[in-house]
């Protein structure tokens, strides 16, 4: 499909389902020193995960994380460890919060008025709610899903908020190929948020920023 004008625009869509990370905030450095005030307890070679790794794993499931990070432990280890990061990371941000993108809760409240407003995330449970409570931005948003289990992939979730919620003609707006492919197993239309962490080859509509989605 590639890039489509930013004149193009939303044709009877109802409602906007967002991904958080890369799209709604950064809390790249902020997940990296969680996890690594987790990491630094453990006998193990890694004592730290980097900004730049926080980076490269965004988007991707807690399984794939697993062992990318630890892949030297047996699965019942690599799961200890990452559960206790996330859980770290989850108190973390409700502590510390992270860095929302420039203008979102001004997007989001004119949004709200003519669309209702969800989220997807390939996060941990308790992720969403942090970012949710710390900048109190419940009131914006109906309804949210994060996997439940290791089966559950974001076109399953992005699929259940659609059907859950009596949804007509959602759009999902990711940064990243992995939100891409979601959203089109889903039957979706896809708005690339190109200032995320990812690129994306193809999308029905591209955002530089995100009060883009006014001029959509």
């Amino acid at each position: 499909v590639g890039e489509i004008e930013m004149t193009k625009k939303f044709n009877n869509v109802d409602s906007i389902i967002f991904d958080l990370d890369g799209t709604l905030w950064d809390s790249r450095k902020e997940v990296a020193s969680a996890w690594s005030e987790v990491i630094r307890g453990y006998d193990y070679e890694r004592k730290e995960v980097t900004f730049q790794e926080v980076n490269d794993l965004m988007g991707k499931t807690i399984d794939e994380i697993e062992d990318i990070l630890f892949p030297k432990l047996p699965k019942e280890k690599r799961t200890e460890i990452l559960y206790e990061c996330c859980e770290n990371e989850n108190s973390y941000l409700r502590k510390y919060g992270a860095k929302l993108f420039d203008n979102l809760e001004s997007t989001l409240d004119t949004l709200s008025k003519k669309y209702r407003l969800f989220i997807v995330s390939n996060c941990q449970r308790g992720y969403i709610e942090a970012f949710l409570d710390y900048y109190n931005l419940n009131k914006y948003f109906e309804d949210h899903e994060c996997p439940k289990s290791a089966e559950i992939v974001k076109s399953d979730n992005i699929k259940l908020i659609k059907n859950r919620n009596n949804l007509k003609n959602p759009v999902y707006v990711g940064d990243t190929q992995g939100d891409a492919n979601a959203t089109k197993d889903a039957g979706l239309e896809f708005v690339f948020a190109s200032y995320g962490f990812g690129n994306v080859d193809e999308y029905q509509y591209k955002i530089e920023k995100i009060e883009d989605l006014l001029e959509l």
